[in-house]
């Protein structure tokens, strides 16, 4: 039986514990060092293991546009004369199928020199947290990227990135990389094009060539980013049917043999005979209009077009939303033909704080009791106007799936892809 006086203490073993005074002494002569990394594999490492799908770039990269015009929006709050003659505050995306690159331009803030070597070349160096720290703003201003790796999910998609950068603090540069070890700043020689803002051009991989399809960049954009607070504008094609006159061809003229010409003067002879008789009716003949041969052709017209026209209607007060503005949203984010048949807007707070619009569609759906298990719900979850998924069993309950409308959040906990909470 143990003394209930005896000492707890662990007796020093010689071999491996180091008396106060050694400590010290191995603490007096360290040296220090830095951590090595393989730059290309962390990359691959990061790009590869972050995210699932490589459509979620489109997603990343116009939350980065969008944050950078927030920044934009509050500077010029305390200073107008920071907007300058660059007024709009806009996304716009534009690709070329022959280079195979696809191109998203804002008008925010913009990069300098430094700026674009501190953020884009740290890994994991948030902007927007710097900006938000700066600010003293951090709890009060709602921006989306702020794990600092969003940017880096276009070389999912891209074998080279290429960034211009405008900031007003400085002149225009270009950043372009690999995603390997090395990255490449030069003084843009085409000097100020942009005004201010950054544009971002990714060359595609060739598996990823299905994203310079403008029906499938289109229906992205409306997916992940349809309730931005900025327009978010893309440069489409499309086929434009017109009337034009068509052009007489003048008859060709044959080759006269030599046993022909004596006749045509013989011809030329009578002609010139019949002429003045004939002069009164040619003028008669002018008078008269002749009717144009039209034709009808299709050309291809590019213009900008806004694609995220819709409205984020949940972050408005119940009381300025009527009915029909109601039912035109769940429309819009169902494509149901129907009315529904109630709806209920409600705001939530506590650990986590939450806007929702739910609705009860007017039919029930044809598949109600069939896959119970496997039907997901019809809810869309979004963090800050961001869809962050549409699969989301715990939203609702299995019995309650025909149920659809929007969650929204601003302080939901995401990792770092933002696809899991």
């Amino acid at each position: 039986m143990r003394d209930a006086g005896a000492s707890k203490e662990r007796p020093r073993i010689e071999a491996y514990d180091m008396d106060p005074e050694t400590a010290k002494a191995a603490e007096e002569d360290k040296e220090a060092f830095s951590f090595n990394a393989d730059v290309s594999r962390l990359m691959d490492i990061i790009i590869n293991s972050l995210y699932t799908k490589k459509e979620v770039f489109i997603r990343e990269l116009v939350s980065n546009a969008s944050d950078a015009l927030d920044k934009v929006r509050f500077i010029s709050v305390q200073n107008p004369d920071y907007l300058g003659e660059h007024q709009d505050l806009e996304v716009r995306i534009d690709f070329d199928h022959e280079a195979k690159t696809i191109s998203i331009t804002d008008t925010g803030v913009g990069m300098t020199k430094a700026e674009l070597i501190k953020n884009l070349g740290t890994v994991a160096k948030s902007g927007t947290t710097a900006f938000l720290e700066a600010m003293g703003k951090s709890d009060s201003m709602s921006m989306i990227g702020q794990f600092g790796v969003g940017f880096y999910s276009a070389f999912l998609v891209a074998n080279k990135v290429e960034v211009t950068s405008k900031s007003n603090d400085d002149e225009q540069w270009i950043w372009t990389s690999t995603a390997d070890a090395k990255f490449f700043v030069a003084k843009d020689p085409r000097g100020d094009t942009l005004g201010r803002g950054s544009r971002i051009t990714l060359y595609l991989k060739d598996d990823a060539a299905e994203f310079v399809e403008q029906e499938r960049i289109k229906n992205l954009v409306k997916k992940y980013s349809e309730f931005i607070n900025y327009p978010i504008k893309l440069y489409l094609s499309k086929d434009v049917r017109k009337e034009v006159e068509v052009e007489e061809e003048e008859p060709k003229k044959e080759e006269k043999k030599e046993g022909e010409e004596d006749a045509d003067a013989d011809a030329e002879k009578k002609a010139d005979d019949a002429e003045v008789t004939d002069e009164e009716e040619k003028d008669k003949a002018d008078e008269t209009p002749k009717e144009k041969k039209m034709k009808t052709i299709t050309e291809t017209e590019w213009e900008w077009e806004t694609i995220n026209d819709i409205k984020a209607i949940w972050m408005r007060e119940k009381a300025d939303i009527s009915d029909r503005e109601y039912n035109e949203f769940y429309k819009t984010i169902t494509k149901d033909t129907n009315e529904p048949l109630a709806h209920t807007h409600f705001s939530a707070e506590g650990e986590i704080e939450f806007k929702s619009i739910l609705y009860m569609p007017g039919e029930s759906p044809a598949d109600l009791f069939e896959n119970y298990y496997g039907a997901s719900s019809s809810l869309k979850l979004y963090v800050r106007r961001v869809l962050i998924t549409e699969e989301f069993e715990e939203l609702m309950p299995r019995y309650l799936n025909f149920i659809k409308g929007v969650v929204d959040s601003d302080d939901l906990p995401l990792n770092v892809s933002r696809e899991s909470l």
